[in-house]
């Protein structure tokens, strides 16, 4: 059986090392990694492009690969293991390089791959679980491993795969910046998923069925959940909620569920498969930290489009969402480098950075700043968060308006999304 899987397989593997490729952001970066002896792990939802990215990590290599979400594998608690090796040394010969895809997917993976590891075979392995990073990895791998996080395209990787480049040229003409903004609406409402922007597919059909197979198979499936009709309304209510702030008790009696331990387990169920992402209130009080609300932001704009009750979206969230993506990808960890916050008066910072233990930056998302009272609003929150956190860099991004407003001896940068999308990052 193992032999008729390696075999299509190895088919499979160089048709996808045939295909067009967008090169990513972060393969430069990841691309040095490669000669070292760490287990290289590409983490990231399901349809992300972590498989091809690592395909494509490895191209100038000899290397063997072997995907564990095979449905041709009978049972994956019945894989030998020393069978499966011999295999990949008959299809592949003596390779130093395995790529492991999907390897959660294996029982005790842990165990195979340091067993290989210490053998001196040089590894790649993805998964679509986030607890792969945070503990299973922390736990087996630790000091042996480097993480590198694969999500849906980003503004930049999306205009390379439409082959548009920005110039100062081309903006200082209003049909080419009309272009570059079309593709940023697009962006925002369908999304960066591989298949939706370089296959054209309906994105809204596409991303229902994706994430309903993600909730099915990575969730309910892989934690063997008893109330999955529970857990998908609890999935819908935080998309069509998306930046909005929950407890979970108020949660918990809203969705009717009998026990507020079960909806915290579910949260981190769709945290862990790459669905949701909680982000806590900044706060220098633990306590704090612990008691506040959270916000909720999904994965890919394109889940909320596709999922959303209303006929379409609210534009400010969608953007709030995008913004919030974006500086995921540029490196910012929530919880660890990315927070919310509330001013004593209780004004709302959609995002603080953090680096180190320094808050370096503030940044308010507004995608209508006609209303003099909403910019009013918004730079009023600023300065006071600002004071009260020792903070210079003020930032408010706009849908595609850049100025400079200054107030009560502070300075604010009113910035273009499409501007700060494009800039690269400093994490």
């Amino acid at each position: 059986m193992l032999k008729a899987t390696v075999s299509k397989q190895k088919q499979d593997k160089e048709r996808l090392l045939s295909l067009p490729y967008i090169e990513r952001t972060k393969e430069k970066d990841t691309q040095k990694w490669l000669s070292s002896d760490l287990i290289k792990v590409i983490l990231g939802p399901r349809r992300a492009g972590k498989s091809v990215f690592a395909l494509m990590l490895l191209k100038d290599q000899s290397f063997a690969y072997f995907n564990f979400d095979d449905e041709s594998i009978p049972g994956e608690e019945k894989t030998d293991l020393d069978e499966l090796m011999t295999e990949l040394k008959l299809a592949y010969g003596d390779t130093k390089y395995i790529l492991f895809d999907e390897i959660q997917n294996l029982p005790n993976w842990e165990l195979f791959v340091n067993r290989l590891h210490r053998a001196g075979y040089s590894l790649v392995l993805t998964g679509s679980n986030a607890s792969l990073l945070s503990k299973e990895l922390a736990t087996h791998l630790t000091g042996r491993h480097i993480p590198i996080e694969i999500l849906p395209f980003n503004f930049s990787e999306i205009l390379k795969a439409k082959q548009y480049e920005v110039t100062p040229d081309k903006l200082s003409l209003p049909d080419e910046k009309a272009k570059l903004l079309e593709y940023m609406t697009q962006y925002m409402t369908s999304g960066g998923y591989p298949e939706v922007v370089t296959k054209g597919v309906d994105p809204r059909g596409y991303l229902d069925m994706l994430f309903d197979a993600v909730l099915f198979k990575d969730v309910v499936k892989r934690h063997k959940v008893r109330f999955s009709e529970q857990i998908a309304s609890l999935g819908s209510y935080l998309i069509n909620n998306v930046s909005g702030q929950y407890g979970t008790k108020k949660l918990a009696n809203i969705l009717e569920f009998k026990s507020q331990v079960t909806l915290e387990k579910y949260l981190g169920y769709l945290t862990e498969a790459y669905l949701i992402f909680p982000l806590i209130r900044h706060s220098t009080k633990a306590g704090m930290r612990l008691r506040s609300a959270k916000k909720t932001y999904v994965v890919d704009n394109g889940f909320v489009t596709a999922k959303a009750v209303q006929h379409s979206p609210n534009t400010g969230k969608l953007m709030e969402n995008l913004v919030f993506t974006e500086l995921v990808k540029k490196g910012n960890q929530p919880g660890r480098e990315l927070f919310y916050y509330k001013t004593r008066n209780d004004r709302e910072i959609d995002f603080v950075l953090k680096k180190g233990y320094q808050v370096i930056e503030m940044i308010q998302v507004c995608y209508d700043m006609t209303d003099p009272e909403v910019e009013q609003r918004e730079v009023k929150a600023l300065v006071e968060a600002g004071k009260e956190l020792n903070v210079s860099k003020l930032t408010v991004l706009t849908w595609n308006e850049k100025r400079t407003v200054e107030k009560d001896n502070m300075t604010i940068q009113f910035r273009p999304l499409w501007e700060w999308l494009l800039e690269k990052s400093e994490v």
